[in-house]
């Protein structure tokens, strides 16, 4: 039987795979566990899912159509099965009545012991007596008040150390920039004046051919320079960029104008490639050190 077949079987033979006395449905589950170890494509266990949806229903409606004992309780039943078992003998209480005497009850004085003997096997120990407290109706308890934790006390001169220093630092960081933008735009000045009808190269201005680092820091700092007016850029007729300083007089004129921004990348790569097609061998603007030797 193969798995479609099986799914088939299922759905055609509904009403005999529900009789009782039938149990092709455990045979078609065996078959189905066999195959299963055989799997090896997909379509064969989706087949496998859905005959296992349809054996799974028909389980349930066969075990809803059968009656076991114990299933359903009757109250009605227990009462006259728990009333037998402690010793109720109604014939004998109708004749006491008939005769004239006097009705106690249906059961004998030790029915409730001979129950209490009976149900004691069921439990361990003997359930414990006690009170109930409180009345029925349980509020929440009141919530634990929070206990504020103390912060660590910090002197006031720690409060103070740590601003001042770094006040230190950025007054420090930038005077050593305004110098350094001072000293650069003092060799922008000084090769202009030598010979200003000759351009400046941008790029041989601010390229350090001996140190990468030092090329970016000329780039950086020449940058505050076309900020604030004392340096313009422009372009030849090649589109390359050179670099000018500005007069003191036309400083002001031109803060206010409109300036045009735009972020300048360089790599190694780019710095090697620059040293080479512009053919620099030396350093425009002089490190600091070398300049004060």
């Amino acid at each position: 039987m193969t798995r479609a077949s099986g799914g088939r079987y299922g759905a055609e033979n509904r009403e005999d795979m529900l009789r009782p006395s039938n149990n092709k449905l455990t045979e078609v589950l065996e078959q189905a566990n066999k195959l299963f170890k055989d799997v090896r494509q997909a379509r064969e266990a989706a087949l496998d899912a859905q005959l296992l949806v349809v054996a799974t229903d028909l389980g349930k409606e066969k075990a809803s159509q059968m009656f076991a004992e114990g299933t359903a309780f009757d109250p009605t039943a227990f009462a006259e099965h728990l009333l037998s078992f402690m010793g109720l003998n109604r014939l004998e209480d109708e004749e006491d009545e008939q005769n004239g005497g006097t009705v106690e009850g249906y059961l004998p004085q030790d029915a409730w012991h001979r129950l209490a003997r009976k149900a004691e096997c069921c439990f361990r120990t003997a359930p414990s007596f006690h009170y109930m407290m409180g009345s029925f109706h349980a509020e929440p308890p009141p919530p634990k008040p929070k206990i504020a934790r103390q912060m660590k006390a910090t002197s006031k001169d720690a409060k103070r150390i740590m601003p001042t220093q770094l006040k230190k630092m950025d007054d420090s960081h930038q005077e050593a920039t305004e110098k350094e933008v001072e000293r650069i735009l003092g060799f922008l000045k000084s090769y202009y004046q030598d010979d200003p009808t000759t351009p400046i190269s941008y790029y041989e201005f601010v390229v350090d051919p001996n140190s990468f680092s030092r090329t970016v820091e000329n780039i950086f700092h020449t940058s505050f320079l076309i900020r604030d007016g004392l340096a313009r850029l422009y372009l030849d007729n090649d589109k390359l960029p050179h670099i000018a300083p500005v007069e003191e007089g036309d400083v002001e004129a031109e803060g206010s104008c409109s300036r045009k921004q735009c972020i300048v990348s360089i790599s190694p790569k780019t710095w090697k490639e620059l040293i080479d097609v512009f053919g620099i061998r030396d350093t425009m603007i002089q490190p600091p050190s070398s300049q004060n030797e």
